[in-house]
């Protein structure tokens, strides 16, 4: 007989709650409701025949902790009993609804203000002195197994940590895999992420030189296809700049597992960074702790001038009231960034310039101090002008190399010895061809070649 022509004969009903903790149980064997549901729902069931109640409802938390009563589903039902004649909310056991005694109070007072006796499938729970006492017992010792639960929890994290291992879920680049130990037994490891792997490695490598603020490596690595790992509830995304910081921050890929703030530099991962370039990294990012700016406003007193109150760098800011109007100023970074309590309102860079002229007209050095700094500017500018006209004596041999290869190029040309089709190949593949127009590689009338430099 079916449940819809049962229901109304019933003058007793009840609803069934039922709860596993992990989303492994609940998707075990591809079966969405695992071995643990179907078992629960079978006793409840029972339970409900035995008192000569009708299930008219059924409350499914899969994959939900208990240590919380901020679930779905079991919200769902409180709101349920409170619209609802319902004379039994059966459980299978106390800890299937809360696993502290503050939730345990707090759904044992919904159900009372609603009219509703909690029932348990498997232990004696009842409205009678010793069912009250039995159900308070039962709360305190799923309490107690949900925090001891929990501190053994960490205690094996901790002891994973210590001996190399990866606690939780491992950053990108790498993938949490089971793999086989010497005995046959599957283990949880960490390995290589094929794809991403190479593209972590390489945005250290890059990130290290200095020539790369966050904003374009993150769009770098973005159009070479590094994004972030898709997951039931979230798809791949691209790797923004917050978290490539967070990346190049994290000592995992130096080798180092970081648990509860303690580091234990013997991971038995395989590295993507070595040490001297994962410091250097860290220097890069130091360095730009201020932020990184794509705009800069350059000017010959930047880094010589500090702030008087909290001596924090002066830094160029153009303000610009109206189109076409634009005022430089002088401003503290630190209250500009608000990293320290300075006061120090903005001063027009030309004011700077005449208190700086100011302050040099005052120093006064004596002859050999002059002497001294004439002889050293002036030993530097001569090594300036001798490196310069060297490198100009370099660029003009160049030059004249390159003018003299294009000359004989023609010169085989106009004498049949080089076809145009090949000419024309190694146009661009040339220092002497990359020099010609676009006209020169159309077919020219057989003349002597022209002399004159271009």
């Amino acid at each position: 007989m079916s449940l819809q022509a049962v229901a109304p004969l019933a003058t007793v009903t009840a609803v069934s709650h039922l709860r596993v903790s992990t989303k492994e149980q609940a998707e075990r064997d591809g079966d969405p409701e695992g071995y643990s549901i179907p078992a629960q729902r079978a006793a409840n069931s029972r339970k409900a025949h035995s008192l000569g109640a009708v299930i008219v409802d059924e409350f499914v938390d899969r994959g939900e902790s208990a240590r919380s009563a901020d679930r779905e589903q079991l919200q769902r039902m409180l709101a349920y009993i409170q619209d609802k004649p319902v004379k039994y909310v059966i459980v299978h056991k106390v800890d299937r609804l809360a696993r502290n005694r503050i939730d345990d109070v707090e759904i044992s007072l919904a159900l009372k203000n609603a009219g509703v006796t909690l029932v348990s499938a498997s232990e004696n729970i009842d409205e009678t002195p010793s069912g009250i006492l039995l159900h308070g017992i039962m709360s305190s010792i799923a309490e107690f197994y949900s925090r001891n639960l929990a501190t053994e929890v960490v205690k094996g994290m901790s002891q994973k940590a210590k001996t190399g291992g990866t606690p939780g879920r491992a950053p990108i680049g790498y993938r949490n895999v089971m793999q086989n130990n010497d005995s046959g037994k599957p283990v949880r490891t960490v390995a290589l992420d094929p794809t991403r792997a190479p593209l972590i490695a390489w945005a250290f490598e890059a990130y290290a030189t200095g020539e790369w603020t966050l904003l374009k490596l993150a769009t770098e690595l973005e159009a070479r296809g590094l994004t972030t790992v898709p997951t039931a509830k979230a798809p791949a995304k691209a790797v923004r700049r917050t978290q490539l910081h967070a990346i190049l921050s994290n000592p995992y890929y130096k080798g180092v597992v970081t648990y509860r703030g303690v580091q234990y530099p013997n991971g038995r991962h395989d590295k993507l960074v070595d040490a001297t370039t994962w410091a250097r990294v860290q220097d890069v990012l130091a360095s730009h702790r201020h932020g990184e700016k794509e705009r800069e406003h350059p000017h010959y007193l930047r880094g010589s001038i500090f702030c008087g109150h909290c001596a924090s760098r002066f830094i160029v800011t153009i303000a610009r009231p109206r189109p076409g109007q634009e005022y430089p100023y002088f401003v503290c970074i630190g209250r500009h960034q608000k990293t320290t309590s300075c006061e120090r309102r903005a001063a027009p860079i030309s004011l700077v310039e005449e208190l700086v002229e100011v302050e040099y007209a005052r120093i006064r050095l004596a002859p050999e101090q002059r002497q001294a700094i004439q002889s050293a500017v002036e030993d530097y500018l001569d090594r300036r002008r001798d490196d310069s006209e060297q490198k100009v004596r370099s660029l003009t041999r160049q030059r004249q190399r390159l003018l003299d290869e294009r000359g004989k190029l023609l010169q085989a040309h106009y004498s049949d010895a080089i076809p145009l089709d090949l000419l024309k190949r190694n146009k661009t593949g040339s220092g002497a061809n990359a020099t010609r127009s676009r006209d020169d590689s159309q077919p020219k009338p057989q003349r002597p070649p022209s002399r004159r430099k271009p």
